[in-house]
This record gives structure tokens, C-alpha cells and sequence, in this order.
């Protein structure tokens, strides 16, 4: 139980309750939610010692909803399939689910712990998938550095050699993905993500000896390979401990992880390739040294940090008595199930056939997630993979170069914070996520048409905006994983949007070209026609889930009570195909 009573958790919210009619509710104001008793129930558990409902959100309820205040010692266990007898048995997680022995439908909590629980799995697993996302960028992203320090010239490439170095790396990232979720499937992330940075990072390291094109497209083959894939491991990794609406804002610090390696290389880059020219090696060879044993100490480091669930945290290396207590473990267990009872139908270490892998990639209804996917993030990528280049070209010197680019980067986990926390108080995904587009559509028009005397500043300014577009990749990760709804489909849905994502940045690597440069018009001009087609697929995206959801809300609506629990007890829908699953949106 947690001591801090007297903090209480405040909610800006809709008009009404979810699962209230009420038209008192209507009224704006202050409510406090009823304490209610907080000891365990057998199994036999009724409704009425449930908390309250949550809140729905909406726009509406974000400017006009009445404050809700609740009390640490109000009940935080809420109604689901777990309460209702006729229905339970049916959502029952298998006899093989690692967590089956803290599963207790009749298991109550209290907000306090809840609040206290999860940032204790804040500190003790969100932080290190962090710091594990701040090796991969690392080891990804410090070509960038490197190319301001005469990479290029001195392996006797050009821009259309890198670009081409590019798509190798993201086509060997792609192909990777799949393959690396189903051996996470299997093996476990807790043992598969520590051996992926161990052997990239030592890839890293050995960049140090890359002479010409061959050598440079080798190692950006070899990265792409052993990198491929982490994200999605790491988001089924984090699902066995956070619900699915807390995964989004995990995800936004997750991505944010990824701006401070930018910054830290970015600093730590002034310093190393000043190393240029001692005992007669290159400044970036350094840099992949020094960068590449960070992330191989961090790789090592996780073999120990990643336990393999919530009930499995005890070891040598983290404690004969593990990271949590039984209750917090049943905490862990019961409130995950009760958001996504899906989590219990398979074993984290339980591979996929290929039969179920088919399946899931037919998942029609996840199919707008990964045409957004490939193309939301292409009209910021250009501008942001040439930004050191663009810099050079406006003639920066190389370490003025270095310290401009941290200005976008700060703007940018800005921004990130900014649209996450906004979509979760307002309960929107499809409209928030668009927003970035419209961000940057005048951007890139204003790139387009300024004409080659403008003042260079002038051009740093747009384009360090451009780079800092609200990145709504986080939320999109998190919303796909949401409208997944069972644990195969998510290992793959999440590799497939991965998948796409790279894909997109795939083209996105073509669209610069040399003959284009320095101010790359034809690009940019591509780059609005994009947005402009990003807009209209975010709108039919939005309509076509509303649709989905209103068609299974008229069937479910006109069936019985009879033949609710005749559907739930016999069907052989899966997942989101369920009649009872609404789709995020």
C-alpha cells in the first residue's frame, strides 16, 4: 500500500461517463469518486466493489468536460470480462501463461498502488528500454556526424553513394524486422534485444576500418541486419507490463531517448573529431571507436537489466527477491488482463506458427496503420538526413555544424511530448497524428519557393523547423498495438508497421539527389505532393474505422443477452475481429 494518501489523481474528462447515462453527470464541476473497500475477493467477484469508470476523453471534454478529483485509496480495479460470471471462464488465460499463478479475478487495488507501481516499472523497466533505444540510435544515427568530417571524400564517395549506403541499411533493417520478432517470439526479448545491440555494436566498433564504397555498404548491410527489429521486440516487451493506453506515452519517451543519442552525438562529436589527424586516422574513424564501445557496454549491461516478465524479476544480478512483491506482481498480472485479456492466450516464449503468421498478415483492418506508416514520416526525412550536409553547403564549419543541428532536436522532443500528452487528454488518434502534416506543409513550401539569395539563416530557421516536426511515429506505434488486440497479431502487426515505416524511408533516401543540390527544388516539391497525400490518408483512416465500429455496434446491439454469451463462449474470432472489439481511432 502506498503512503501517499493524500496525493490525488486528477483528470480532465468528457461530459459524461462511458458507462453513464446520467444527465446529472452533464454538469461541469468538481467530482470526488467514493473510497471503497480494498481487500481481495474470491472468485466469485461482484461489480459493486469495483472503482468507478474512467472518464471518457474527447475534444469537447478537454476545453468544456468537468475535473475529476480520485483518492489515492479509491479502488482502480475496473469492470471487465473478469466480472461477469456468465462470460468469465471464456477469457480465462491458458494453463501455460507464464503469469497464470497471480492471475485472481477477484484481486481489488487501490489507485495509490497503481500510481506507485508503475513508476516503480517506470524506473526499473521504461528507463532501460531507453537507454537500450539510445545504443540503437547511437550506432544508427553518428553517419551523420561523421559525414561533417569529410567521410565522404575521404572514402572517394558522393552524396549518391550514401544515399545508396542508405537504402541498403533500410532494406536490410526491413527485412530483418519480421524475422527478428518471431526469433523474439521464441527465445524471449529479455535474451534476444541484449544479443542484437552486443552484435552491432561490435559492428559499430569495427567501421573503423571501412576504406571505400564496397566496405561502407557492407557495414550498413550488417547494421541494417542486427538492428532490424529491436523496436518491435521492444514493444512486445513493454506490453507485459503497461496497458495499452499507458503504452503511449511510454512510447514518447522511448522515442524521446532517441533525440538525446542526437544531441549526445552531436556534443560528443565536437570533442572526437578534433582526434582528426592523430597517429594519421580520421576524425569519424574515432567517432565509430568511441560510440561503438558505449553501446557494446550498454548491450552486455542488459543481459542482466531485462527480466523476462513481472513475475520473474528475481535474479543474482537484480536481487534474490526480484524488483517487485507478490501483490505488486498480482497488480502487474490482473490489471493487464483485465485491459487486454489477449496477453494470456500464449506463452512469452511461444513461437509463432506459420499458419498464425499468415493470418496475421491478412489483418485487413491494420492495413490503413501501415499505409500511413510509409508515408507520414517521408517529408521530414530528407531534410533531416541532409541537414549536416545542407549546413556545410551554406558554409558552416564543421564543429558550428555539429551544434546547430541540437536546436532541431530539442524542438522536436517538444513537439513529441506535446502531441502525445495532447492525444491522450483529448482520447484522439487519426486527427492528432495528422497534425504534423499540416505542420509541415507550409514549411516545405516555403523551401521550395525562396529563391537562391536568401539569406542563409533564413534557410536554417526553416529547416531546422522542418526537422522539429511533432513526430507522431510513438503514438502510431502505440495505436497499432491497440487495434492488434491479441498477442499474435501484435508480434507481427508490429514488425509489419515497422516494416512499412522503412519502407518509406527507403524512398525517402531517393528523393535528394546530386543533381538537385544544394537546395534540392525537385525534392521539395516531391516532398509537398506527399503531405498533401498523407492528409487524405489520415481522413480515410479516421472514416473507415468509425465505420468498422459502427457496423459492429449495430450487430452487437441487436443480439440478445443469450446470444452475447452464446458468441463470447462459441466464436472463433480472433483478436480485433472480435464483435465485441471497437477499433482506436
Amino acid at each position: 500500500m502506498s503512503d501517499e494518501t493524500d496525493d490525488r489523481l486528477t483528470y480532465t474528462y468528457g461530459s459524461r461517463s462511458s458507462h453513464s447515462s446520467e444527465p446529472e453527470e452533464d454538469k461541469k464541476g468538481v467530482q470526488t469518486w467514493t473510497v471503497k473497500s480494498t481487500e481481495s475477493k474470491d472468485d466469485e467477484s461482484k461489480v459493486d466493489d469495483l472503482g468507478p469508470p474512467l472518464p471518457s476523453r474527447s475534444l469537447y471534454s478537454f476545453f468544456f468536460g468537468p475535473r475529476v478529483k480520485i483518492p489515492n485509496d479509491a479502488i482502480a480495479t475496473q469492470y471487465s470480462v473478469y466480472d461477469d460470471p456468465l462470460a468469465r471462464e471464456a477469457y480465462y488465460p491458458i494453463d501455460t501463461y507464464e503469469n497464470k499463478h497471480r492471475f485472481d479475478p477477484g484481486f481489488r487495488w487501490t489507485w495509490g498502488e497503481e500510481k506507485w507501481l508503475v513508476r516503480k516499472m517506470d524506473l526499473f523497466i521504461m528507463l532501460w528500454t531507453c537507454v537500450m533505444f539510445f545504443a540503437l540510435e547511437l550506432d544508427r544515427a553518428n553517419i551523420k556526424q561523421a559525414l561533417s568530417d569529410n567521410f565522404l571524400g575521404d572514402l572517394g564517395m558522393n552524396t549518391n553513394d550514401y544515399n545508396n549506403g542508405m537504402i541498403v541499411f533500410y532494406c536490410s533493417f526491413l527485412l530483418a524486422e519480421l524475422p527478428s520478432q518471431l526469433v523474439s517470439k521464441r527465445v524471449g526479448p529479455d535474451r534476444w534485444i541484449p544479443t542484437q545491440i552486443t552484435l552491432w555494436s561490435i559492428v559499430t566498433i569495427f567501421q573503423i576500418f571501412v576504406k571505400n564504397r564496397a566496405t561502407f555498404y557492407v557495414t550498413r548491410m550488417l547494421l541494417g541486419i542486427l538492428e532490424g527489429g529491436f523496436i518491435p521486440d521492444v514493444v512486445l516487451y513493454l506490453s507485459y507490463f503497461y496497458t495499452g493506453s499507458e503504452l503511449n506515452l511510454r512510447f514518447s519517451f522511448f522515442w524521446i531517448s532517441n533525440y538525446i543519442a542526437d544531441i549526445f552525438a552531436s556534443f560528443s562529436a565536437v570533442g572526437i573529431l578534433k582526434l582528426r589527424g592523430h597517429h594519421g586516422i580520421a576524425g569519424w574513424r574515432y567517432l565509430f571507436l568511441i560510440q561503438g564501445l558505449i553501446t557494446l557496454f550498454i548491450g552486455l549491461l542488459s543481459y542482466g537489466m531485462m527480466p523476462s516478465g513481472p513475475t520473474a524479476t528475481a535474479s543474482w544480478f537484480r536481487g534474490r527477491k526480484g524488483w517487485f512483491s507478490e501483490r505488486q506482481e498480482k497488480i502487474i498480472v490482473n490489471r493487464a488482463l483485465r485491459n487486454d485479456p489477449s496477453k494470456g492466450t500464449m506463452h512469452n516464449r511461444q513461437a509463432l506458427t506459420p499458419k498464425l503468421l499468415w493470418k496475421a498478415i491478412c489483418d485487413y483492418h491494420l492495413w490503413p496503420l501501415y499505409a500511413i506508416g510509409i508515408c507520414f514520416n517521408i517529408p521530414y526525412l530528407p531534410p533531416s538526413s541532409y541537414l549536416t550536409l545542407s549546413l556545410k553547403d551554406l558554409g558552416f564549419s564543421t564543429v558550428l555544424t555539429n551544434l546547430l543541428v541540437l536546436p532541431s532536436t530539442f524542438l522536436t522532443i517538444i513537439n513529441l511530448l506535446g502531441i502525445t500528452f495532447f492525444s491522450e487528454m483529448v482520447g484522439e488518434k487519426t486527427l492528432v497524428c495528422m497534425g504534423p502534416q499540416l505542420y509541415v506543409l507550409p514549411l516545405l513550401i516555403a523551401l521550395y519557393l525562396l529563391p537562391g539569395s536568401t539569406n542563409k539563416w533564413v534557410l536554417y530557421a526553416i529547416s531546422t523547423l522542418i526537422v522539429g516536426t511533432p513526430y507522431a511515429h510513438a503514438l502510431q506505434v502505440g495505436w497499432n498495438s491497440q487495434n492488434s488486440n491479441s498477442v499474435r497479431t501484435r508480434t507481427v502487426s508490429a514488425s509489419l508497421y515497422n516494416v512499412s515505416v522503412q519502407i518509406g524511408s527507403i524512398a525517402s533516401a531517393v528523393i535528394y539527389r546530386a543533381d538537385d543540390a544544394p537546395r534540392y527544388r525537385r525534392g521539395n516539391r516531391d516532398l509537398i505532393g506527399i503531405t498533401c497525400m498523407n492528409i487524405v490518408i489520415y481522413l480515410f483512416t479516421k472514416v473507415f474505422y468509425v465505420h468498422v465500429n459502427k457496423k459492429r455496434d449495430k450487430l452487437w446491439n441487436g443480439m440478445t443477452e443469450e446470444e452475447k454469451k452464446y458468441y463470447i463462449e462459441n466464436t472463433t474470432d480472433e483478436g480485433n475481429k472480435r464483435l465485441d472489439f471497437r477499433f482506436v481511432h
